[in-house]
């Protein structure tokens, strides 16, 4: 439930025009909602300022639609990640108006403007093309939590000058996601560039001794430019969700 509908209840029972008990009706699926498959979080919003969001790996197509549905029905924006395209296929003919992104693998039904709470830009850098499932996974998430969002792709440091070329758009964020791959060097190139907050996001794209994104991971968190901090391999979600938060206490 969003703050607002959860105001408009109270003045609704305040004013007379919602009976107590109807009003106690409404709030007792105010903490979860058990539909069998799940146990569907809808005071996530109020808590954290953002609805729960649906990881499709591992579920199945008839899962994720009663879950996404129940969502809906409580006015919810619904984000799904890391869905596969045939999965995705019921829910768009269910929500004509919803989208899916076939880079990211993310379905976004938005039911309500997007409420941009936060101060500045998120800047998604993405370091090669093989990493842009990641990177547009965090531009999505970024912007499904009401962040501005702008994306560099293919700017990683075998071709640096491609980079510095962009360097007006490290200078206007307010925080940083840098996608890659391989050896991972990016974000510390980044980092000794900008004076904002950086999040690496480090992928399984590599040869064998990227061990899966493993090297990338090691070189990251051992980066020698300050204010760098790192997600788990392949994480452009919960990079985009620290992004989220850091950009919503930023000063004016």
């Amino acid at each position: 439930m969003h703050p607002n509908d959860l105001l408009t209840l109270l003045q609704a029972i305040r004013d007379g025009g919602l009976s107590v008990e109807a009003g106690m009706e409404r709030l007792r699926a105010l903490p979860f909602e058990d539909v069998g498959v799940a146990m569907i979080d809808h005071h996530r919003e109020l808590r954290q300022g953002a609805p729960e969001v649906i990881f499709g790996e591992g579920k199945s197509a008839g899962q994720i639609f009663t879950i996404v549905e129940k969502m809906a029905e409580k006015g919810s924006n619904v984000l799904v990640t890391r869905l596969a395209a045939e999965k995705a296929e019921p829910l768009l003919a269910r929500f004509p108006d919803a989208t899916y992104d076939t880079d990211a693998r993310a379905f976004c039904l938005t039911q309500r403007p997007l409420e941009i709470a936060t101060r500045g830009t998120v800047l998604v850098v993405c370091a090669g093309t093989s990493d842009l499932p990641v990177a547009r996974e965090a531009a999505v998430t970024a912007r499904m939590l009401g962040n501005p969002v702008e994306e560099l792709v293919d700017v990683g440091v075998a071709g640096i000058h491609r980079l510095f070329a962009r360097a007006d758009k490290l200078r206007e964020a307010a925080v940083v996601i840098v996608v890659a791959g391989m050896e991972g060097a990016l974000p510390s190139v980044i980092g000794g560039l900008v004076a904002v907050p950086v999040i690496a996001v480090p992928t399984s794209v590599g040869y064998g001794a990227a061990f899966g994104g493993v090297a990338a991971l090691l070189g990251m968190l051992n980066s020698c430019a300050g204010g760098v901090t790192v997600v788990n391999i392949d994480n452009g979600f919960g990079a985009a969700y620290a992004a989220t938060r850091i950009n919503r206490i930023i000063q004016p």
